[in-house]
């Protein structure tokens, strides 16, 4: 890989803790926002063990979604952020998804080697991009697996058990949402490759990670922003909606994937014309969202 395409402008190295929590002044509401693919401060170890250049090893980051999400502290709500990016450590997969072909030794039985994640190329520590491409130019060790997960992974659940620990302590209810992009055509991995795809994607795991009223309202208050919205197709939750949604216990979760033709060039990886109208009609969203919680949405199971 040449070095130039490393350059400090394209590529932030990791010089900073590996989780960005913003937390309100006062939190107002039983709503807690997570972007854990929203990181793009790049190990340079990591970037050194890469084949691709710095566009390429970027395309699997949910773009500055962290940003498109940023009025909920302002609006009583947390919100945590990954820093460390999703090709690096993928904190919404189980943490041991590993494809025993990427690595120098044989696994431990406790991995997960045949989820569908896995298969796609898309473990907790990836082999590829979300275009398909081969992330790494050698195999890796275990070690490198423990390392990440240790520094990376374990600090964001950690921060994000304790906000929703808290936040059900406070309100006897939690919302969790799950923000994410995707890319605006499917891609080879993908169910729908080569098909474009709707504005937005609401995931309630087939009905079990959040109540249905409050799916439907949320669906409700998006398409009163104009979005087209579809719900669980391509993508219905990941491991963070499964992990965290307990509808019966009070803890709904919910994903929410933007598509990135809105907001950004996909190709250059910058933002685009419609990123401050997104920011927008994505705040709007969260503050009506927050007024139903308040009145209507309470009666219900949150």
């Amino acid at each position: 890989m040449s070095r130039t395409a490393t350059a400090p402008d394209q590529i932030a190295a990791m010089r900073h803790e590996p989780v960005d929590v913003r937390r309100p002044l006062e939190q107002t509401v039983p709503v807690v926002l997570a972007s854990p693919h929203s990181g793009r401060d790049y190990p340079e170890s990591f970037v050194r063990q890469s084949r691709l250049d710095a566009v390429s090893l970027r395309r699997s980051e949910d773009f500055l979604i962290d940003e498109i999400f940023g009025a909920g502290p302002s609006l009583g709500m947390p919100l945590v952020a990954a820093r460390f990016p999703r090709a690096f450590c993928d904190a919404n997969r189980e943490p041991y998804e590993l494809d025993p072909q990427m690595f120098e030794e044989r696994l431990p039985a406790f991995v997960n080697t045949r989820s569908v994640r896995v298969a796609c190329g898309l473990g907790t520590i990836a082999r590829v991009v979300s275009d398909g491409a081969e992330i790494y130019s050698r195999r890796l060790s275990f070690a490198e697996v423990e390392n990440r997960l240790a520094t990376c992974y374990r600090p964001y659940h950690s921060v994000l058990k304790d906000l929703v620990a808290e936040t059900n302590a406070q309100f006897g209810r939690v919302l969790l949402l799950d923000c994410h992009s995707m890319p605006s055509i499917g891609g080879p991995l993908d169910l729908d490759a080569g098909l474009g795809r709707k504005d937005l994607v609401v995931g309630d795991r087939y009905g079990t990670a959040c109540d249905p009223k409050i799916v439907h309202r949320a669906e409700g208050l998006l398409r009163e922003q104009g979005f087209d919205v579809a719900r669980n197709s391509p993508y219905a939750g990941g491991h963070t909606t499964q992990l965290y949604g307990r509808p019966v216990q009070g803890l709904h979760a919910l994903q929410i994937e933007i598509n990135r033709s809105l907001y950004m060039d996909e190709r250059r990886i910058e933002r685009g014309a419609g990123f401050a109208d997104i920011a927008r009609r994505i705040g709007v969203f969260l503050a009506r969202l927050s007024e139903s919680i308040r009145t209507d949405l309470a009666r219900v199971s949150l």
